[in-house]
């Protein structure tokens, strides 16, 4: 049984702050957004967590292995870099879309996102080291079957970049809905899923679903370990299996 320990990841005040004192230029915003999450993905990555970004303002950490004096350390290194601080709701569940919430609830319960009052909350209890499995956390590898061959080399970039769309936006709704698992767009043409225990056939109707509804073909890889890192390691390698072997789906 999975155990997957989410952080929610919530700039404080942000949208207030972005037109105090006045507007702030667009390429500014962008890039403190872009700085932040390389910094928070390298302070979660050297603990074995693993940011995603959704919306920049908001992201979502999978943060096995972190205790709240890790989490605490986080803050206040952001504190130290940037103008802005954030907010960390810690949850842990069998099933991450439930974690999430719940690591999201803890913040609302603490104020707006856009409470001036509201800065640095830090609640939730993380997962006990003495629960700990090697089978806590599954992430699933997906990849675009030929995206450089069908879309890069035929397609203009935003056609490209349309249809990576669609087929990431398919199998997002498909996995929340049919098993409350976190998809992640990660670039190129990569997704990746934080996924409770799923057997072969379930991800099998997982990309029969994203290739009947929108016709873009994913291959995956399945990895399950203590740490989020060490499980992506590890369907990275099982990817790397279905290209070699011409699968679609393939377990660490």
């Amino acid at each position: 049984m999975t155990n997957t320990q989410v952080t929610l990841i919530q700039i404080d005040n942000y949208g207030p702050w972005t037109v105090t004192p006045e507007p702030r230029r667009e390429v500014d915003l962008q890039t403190l957004q872009s700085r932040l999450y390389a910094d928070l993905s390298q302070l979660f990555g050297n603990r074995e967590g693993y940011v995603f970004f959704t919306r920049f303002d908001n992201m979502v950490a999978v943060t096995n292995g972190l205790d709240r004096d890790a989490h605490a350390l986080i803050q206040e290194s952001v504190g130290n870099r940037y103008p802005v601080t954030v907010s960390l709701g810690i949850a842990v569940d069998e099933s991450p879309a439930v974690a999430l919430g719940d690591a999201t609830e803890r913040l609302q319960d603490a104020g707006s996102a856009q409470d001036s009052d509201r800065r640095e909350i830090l609640d939730g209890t993380p997962l006990p080291e003495a629960d700990r499995t090697d089978d806590d956390v599954h992430l699933a590898h997906f990849d675009v079957n030929d995206a450089t061959g069908k879309y890069t080399d035929q397609l203009n970039e935003f056609d490209t970049f349309i249809q990576i769309e669609q087929g990431y936006a398919s199998l997002m709704r498909y996995m929340r809905r049919a098993h409350d698992a976190l998809s992640f767009f990660v670039g190129g043409d990569n997704v990746i899923a934080v996924c409770p225990t799923m057997d072969e056939s379930e991800y099998r109707d997982a990309i029969d679903h994203v290739r009947e509804e929108v016709d873009v073909e994913l291959k995956v890889g399945v990895g399950r370990a203590r740490t989020a890192q060490a499980a992506g390691m590890a369907a990275k390698h099982a990817l790397e299996e279905c290209r070699h072997e011409g699968t679609d789906v393939e377990f660490d």
